[in-house]
Order: C-alpha cells, then sequence, then structure tokens
C-alpha cells in the first residue's frame, strides 16, 4: 500500500489557505435557503435567486456583522481581498495550484492505492 510523505498534509493545508478558502469565501456563490413549515409542521427549504451569495457577501448583509470579524481586520481590508481579482481569474488560479498539488502527490507516490 503506498503512502504519502509526512509533507503533503503541510503543502496541502498551505494550498487551501493560499487558493481554494478565498475561492470559496469570496468569489463562489452559495444557496442560503429560506425555510418555511407547512400546517403539519414539515420543513420545506426554498432557494430563490435573491438567496445566491458568496459566504463574504452574505456576512457583510447581516445586522451588526462587524461583531464577528477579528479585531485588527475591517471590511475595508477585506474588500480590496475580494475585488483583488475577478471570479473566474480566481477559479481559473485555483485550478491551477489544484493541478500542480494533485500532480506532485502523484510524483511521491506512484503507486495507485488498492480498493478492496
Amino acid at each position: 500500500m503506498a503512502t504519502l510523505p509526512a509533507s503533503t498534509p503541510k503543502r496541502c493545508k498551505s494550498s487551501y489557505t493560499a487558493q481554494l478558502n478565498p475561492y470559496l469565501n469570496f468569489h463562489r456563490p452559495c444557496g442560503f435557503a429560506t425555510v418555511s413549515l407547512d400546517a403539519r409542521g414539515k420543513r420545506s427549504r426554498k432557494y430563490k435567486a435573491q438567496d445566491y451569495a458568496t459566504p463574504y457577501e452574505k456576512l457583510k448583509s447581516l445586522p451588526e456583522a462587524i461583531q464577528y470579524l477579528k479585531p485588527n481586520i475591517g471590511f475595508a481590508q477585506l474588500d480590496r481581498l475580494a475585488m483583488a481579482m475577478s471570479d473566474t481569474e480566481c477559479a481559473i488560479k485555483m485550478g491551477a495550484a489544484k493541478a500542480k498539488l494533485l500532480w506532485q502527490c502523484k510524483m511521491e507516490s506512484p503507486i495507485p492505492p488498492r480498493f478492496c
């Protein structure tokens, strides 16, 4: 059975921190459901067009959102991060970093794992 070297998790974490997390938080829209109850108490979730936003946009829309930020970070600083590149540019950059990471893992462990 093939194993990955100890440096691989560190490389994965740094890749997630540098590429994946900014993409997910600032550039990839998520659906936020509107939950309603019917007469029998059954929950129904509706995903309306206006309920799609990035997690950062959703955070900014909350009342008193500033209280959820770390003490030295403000919305002006986060806005600069969000506007640094377009959604498409960020997705391309994230995809390239993902491909590079997977290629490095393959080079370190060329034998595929066995599945029973």
